[in-house]
This record gives C-alpha cells, sequence and structure tokens, in this order.
C-alpha cells in the first residue's frame, strides 16, 4: 500500500520529486528483497530502497545475532535524550589548555598562553554551528596568537604554522583543544571511557543508563563492529560534527547527508526515536508515508500509540492517521486466532476484522519430536500446495536445529537472513519475519517465540499474521495461554 503509494506521487508529482528522491527504508534486507520489484513492476525505478545501516559510511555492522547488547543498553541509545549526550560529548572534546605551552621557534620561543585558547575555545563555540567547521578557524586563531609572542622582530602565523604544526607537542595541544573527529572517533572514545561517559551522561541520564553504554575499547576504531542501535548515533553525531575537512582544508559537498522529496518508511512502529530523528533528518520538505502496526512493536522502545511516533517526524504540516481495521490478506479462521494473542499483548487496541474465509482453520500438532512434527507438517502443505510458497517461522534459536532436520530428510529449502525468499521452501527466524507474507507458515514453538523475545506476544502475533492460505502451529511445549 506504501509503495503504490508512492508510485502515485512519483507519477503525480514527477517533478520535483524525480530530481529530489523517493527513500524507501525497510526493516531488514529479507524484506527489501522481497519488495524489490514493487516500484519497477509499477514503472518507477530510481527509487532508493534501503535499511538504516545503509545510510552510514565507512563504518562495518555486526551481523543479525552478533551483539550482545542488554535491553538498558538498547533503550538507551534509543533514546531522544542521546542527542544531547553526544552534543555534550563533543562539547567536552573542545577543551582549552591547562598551562601554557612553550615551543622552540627559529633562535628563540614562542608561547600558546592557556587564557588564549580558552579564548578561542569559546568564540569558536559561538561562531560554529557545527564542530568540525571550526577547526580551520581555530588553527588559525592559534598561529596568530602564538606569532604575538614572538618578540624579535616580526613573525608571521603562516611562518608560526610552517615551522611547529608538526612538532609532537604542538600535534597533542590541537588534538586536545580542538579534535577533528569522525562519528565513529567520537562514540569509539566515547563508549570505551566511563570518565567520557560519566562528563557526558551525567546530567542527561541516571548512573546505571550511562553506564551501560561502556563497552571495552578496540585497538583501533577501524576493528569495531558497530550495531544496529549505533546507527542512529553515529548519523546523529554526523549531523553535529559536520564533514571531516579535506587535506585541502575544503569540506566536500558529497559528505553531507542527504535529503529527498518523499520517504517511506515501513514497521515504523519498531523504530526508536533516535531512528526516527535520523530518518526526520533526511526529509526535505516533511513529505513522508509510514507505515506500521502498534500491536506488532517489538522494538526496544515500542510505542504504545502513534503519537509517541509522530513527536519525532516531521510536523510542517499536521499529520494525517488513517487506522486500516478491515483486513484483506488473512483469512478470517487464522485472523480470529491471532487476534486473541494481540488483546493479550496489546489490550487497548482495536482487533481487525477479516473480509475472507479461508479454506480450512489452523492446525495445531503437539509433537513428542519438535523437528519430527515440523517435517511432517512441512511435507503436507508442500503436496497440497505444490506452487505455493511455506515458510517454516522459528525462534532464532531454533533455526538451525530446524533447518538440519529439514535437510536430513531431503527437504531443500531457503534461509531468510542469508537469501531472499526465492525458494518454495524458507525457514525464517521470527526477528526477521516482519512484513512478509507467505502462502502457508508453519510456526514453531510459541512458547519459545514469547519467552526469547522481549515483546515476545507481540512477536508471536507478527508470526501468525503472515499467512494468507494456511496456518500450522507445532510445538512440544505448553502452548501460550492465548492459544490454549
Amino acid at each position: 500500500m506504501a509503495l503504490h503509494r508512492a508510485a502515485y506521487l512519483l507519477y503525480t508529482h514527477r517533478f520535483p520529486l524525480e530530481d529530489q528522491g523517493v527513500l524507501v527504508i525497510g526493516p531488514n534486507r529479507v524484506f527489501l528483497k522481497y519488495i524489490e520489484q514493487v516500484l519497477p513492476s509499477l514503472g518507477e525505478a530510481g527509487v532508493e530502497q534501503v535499511v538504516l545501516s545503509d545510510l552510514i559510511p565507512d563504518v562495518e555492522f555486526a551481523g543479525r545475532g552478533e551483539s550482545d547488547e542488554s535491553t538498558l543498553t538498547q533503550r538507551v541509545k534509543g533514546d531522544a535524550r542521546m542527542s544531547d549526550m553526544i552534543d555534550r560529548a563533543i562539547h567536552d572534546r573542545e577543551r582549552p589548555l591547562r598551562d601554557d605551552l612553550v615551543l622552540p621557534f627559529r633562535s628563540g620561543y614562542i608561547r600558546l598562553r592557556a587564557e588564549e585558547t580558552a579564548r578561542i575555545v569559546r568564540q569558536a563555540r559561538r561562531r560554529y554551528r557545527r564542530h568540525n567547521s571550526a577547526r580551520k578557524w581555530v588553527e588559525g586563531e592559534i598561529w596568530a596568537s602564538m606569532a604575538a609572542t614572538w618578540g624579535y622582530g616580526d613573525a608571521t602565523p603562516r611562518e608560526v604554522r610552517a615551522d611547529v604544526r608538526s612538532l609532537p607537542e604542538m600535534r597533542e595541544a590541537l588534538e586536545r583543544i580542538w579534535p577533528s573527529l569522525t562519528p565513529a572517533e567520537l562514540l569509539h572514545d566515547l563508549f570505551g571511557s566511563t570518565g567520557l561517559l560519566r562528563l557526558s551522561g551525567e546530567k542527561v541520564f541516571e548512573e546505571r543508563e550511562y553506564k551501560a553504554l561502556y563497552r571495552p575499547r578496540s585497538a583501533s576504531v577501524h576493528d569495531v563492529r558497530w550495531t544496529a542501535s549505533d546507527v542512529a548515533l553515529l548519523d546523529d553525531a554526523r549531523e553535529v560534527l559536520g564533514p571531516t575537512p579535506r587535506k585541502n582544508g575544503k569540506i566536500d559537498e558529497f559528505d553531507e547527508i542527504r535529503t529527498y522529496g518523499h520517504i517511506v518508511i515501513d514497521e515504523v512502529q519498531d523504530l526508536t526515536p533516535m531512528q526516527l530523528k535520523m530518518a526526520t533528518r533526511r526529509s526535505l520538505s516533511g513529505s513522508m508515508t509510514v507505515v506500521g502496526d502498534i500491536a506488532q512493536a517489538t522494538g526496544p522502545m515500542a510505542p504504545d500509540d502513534w503519537d509517541q511516533v509522530l513527536e519525532y517526524l516531521p510536523d510542517r504540516k499536521p499529520p494525517r492517521v488513517i487506522g486500516l481495521s478491515v483486513g484483506y490478506r488473512i483469512p478470517a479462521q487464522i485472523m480470529e486466532l491471532a487476534n486473541k494473542v494481540m488483546t493479550a499483548a496489546t489490550p487497548g487496541l482495536r482487533v481487525p476484522d477479516s473480509v475472507r474465509l479461508g479454506d480450512v482453520g489452523p492446525r495445531v500438532i503437539r509433537a513428542e519430536s519438535l523437528t519430527d512434527g515440523v517435517i511432517d507438517e512441512v511435507r503436507l502443505l508442500l503436496a497440497d500446495m505444490a506452487a505455493g510458497s511455506v515458510a517454516v517461522v522459528a525462534p532464532d534459536g531454533l533455526c538451525d536445529d530446524v533447518s538440519a532436520a529439514l535437510s536430513g530428510a531431503g527437504l531443500e529449502h531457503g534461509r531468510a537472513g542469508t537469501a531472499g525468499l526465492d525458494q518454495s521452501l524458507t525457514v525464517v527466524p521470527v526477528s526477521v519475519i516482519k512484513g512478509l507474507e507467505l502462502d502457508a507458515v508453519v510456526v514453531v514453538e510459541p512458547s519459545r517465540i514469547v519467552s526469547d523475545q522481549q515483546h515476545g506476544m507481540r512477536a508471536l502475533y507478527v508470526a501468525l499474521t503472515r499467512s494468507t492460505q494456511r496456518l500450522s502451529i507445532v510445538h512440544s511445549d505448553d502452548l501460550p495461554e492465548p492459544l490454549r
């Protein structure tokens, strides 16, 4: 629906949208693979389709499941107050010298007075909105200040710079007073130092919150594997720092954050405030189409209503919130079962109604051997739906076992997360099932889904609402209460 709207806008407002660009933000690469042909099939090309981490250059991100961040860490990193903490972290790196710096020059010495560096830092903060933009001016003021201390004839700032800039003491002083920083360098230093975390975080977060951001420092910033929770922080720092100057001292326009004429976001209910701000930062005029389901919110800061989402999106015009209360994709028998889980997960939300009946209702199978039960059910569905797509949706921690069992039974299949949905049978971790739709779905061990996920009952609701025709539930543990 959102992509059809994007195609409509591109057709109706060909100029200026064709030049301004349209950005589509999806929840994961499996989803992007799933939708990649929708807009081209509608005659629209040149639309950029990304996950948020694609918008961050020059860093490496950990793969799904590689991060062991606590829920508290994820929540702090997603909190809008992180912008204030990042501002303070940058401010803390703009530091006057404690003592005068005396350096050899010609046949004598020149001096950089500590009180002068305090003046330079104060003025740079007033003059420049972004940190890196001020570096050239700061250096110029330093050379002029030092040249003024030479008492034996004339010395120009350029001559002082040429003589002392390469000295280790001078380089160290420049890095203390006003370092040129990339977002990765700023956060690498911040997260690896309890002292810097305290300085920037103590007036913003509780002690336990800012301490949750600490992680052991890597030998080099280039060795860091950043997490999904870091994406929006790197972007926020990039906005405040600005591009780092090139060797010629100039700023490359391509280092700036690009904006778009229209932005589409799917599964928007899972974006944290910091991630929503990241998307807003890329909006040229505030024009967005965002779609999601509060009942399916499973992110670290799952909202309870749309106001909590809209708070961080553009507000140049009043937003229109359109609720879709009719389900056109899911058969009524499946929707009735899923709604029991939705009511338990989000009691205050209205359950949707389905407009069509399926041929059969959901099947619930209790199996002594979980993998044997899955194999039997998969074979049944593949036989009944020769031309359809079948997905086995399992807790992330069970996917390897399920995949190995299917291979042992001679059932060829794909793995979502390492590939798309190109095969008739695919094993899909519940963490990446959101947004997908399949002809038939086998949900494995619902109780594990509920216990393993941060918002487990909502994750189960997502898993139960992916099928357009057939749903099977295979379990060996007791079912969660709403399914009994």
